[in-house]
């Protein structure tokens, strides 16, 4: 322990609270709580307070997860690479990284699809319906209920 009352690990480096983690980081504690279970931050236990624990380590590991998440990646993905990375250390991770951006592209591209089918879909309705979004004509002429006879 320092002499200020922070807790040390065994190699005398400091170790920080789960609150102290969201506050360099700026992710959630809840999220940060999430990646701790889905083992994909490094810990250094708890303390005796049950307080969870973290080493200088575990901000790699936040900004490693924060890079993955802004690429598309699920966390179900990060966390089987962290499994194989963890599990394999003789082996490189890129070419199983590789596979799983391909996917998280595929996935992007298909929504992007999705989105531009969408966009179609609204100019097509705007075009239909040029006079009743210019306030040239109203949109009861449609509704059964108003008495209106139709357009």
């Amino acid at each position: 322990m320092l002499r200020d009352g922070t807790p040390t690990q065994k190699n005398g480096s400091a170790v920080m609270t789960i609150g102290a983690l969201a506050r360099r980081t700026a992710v959630p504690v809840k999220t940060l709580r999430e990646y701790e279970d889905l083992g994909l931050i490094y810990t250094v236990g708890r303390s005796a307070g049950n307080y969870r624990l973290f080493g200088e380590e575990a901000l790699w590991c936040v900004g490693v997860v924060r890079t993955l998440r802004g690429l598309g990646l699920t966390l179900a993905e990060i966390q089987e690479l962290a499994a194989r990375y963890l599990a394999r250390a003789d082996e490189p991770i890129g070419p199983q990284l590789g596979q799983v951006l391909r996917a998280a592209r595929a996935r992007a591209e298909r929504k992007i699809d999705e989105l531009q089918a969408l966009v179609q879909r609204i100019a097509d309705y705007e075009a239909d319906h040029a006079d009743e979004l210019a306030g040239r004509a109203d949109f009861r002429v449609y509704d059964p209920r108003s008495g209106a006879l139709g357009p």
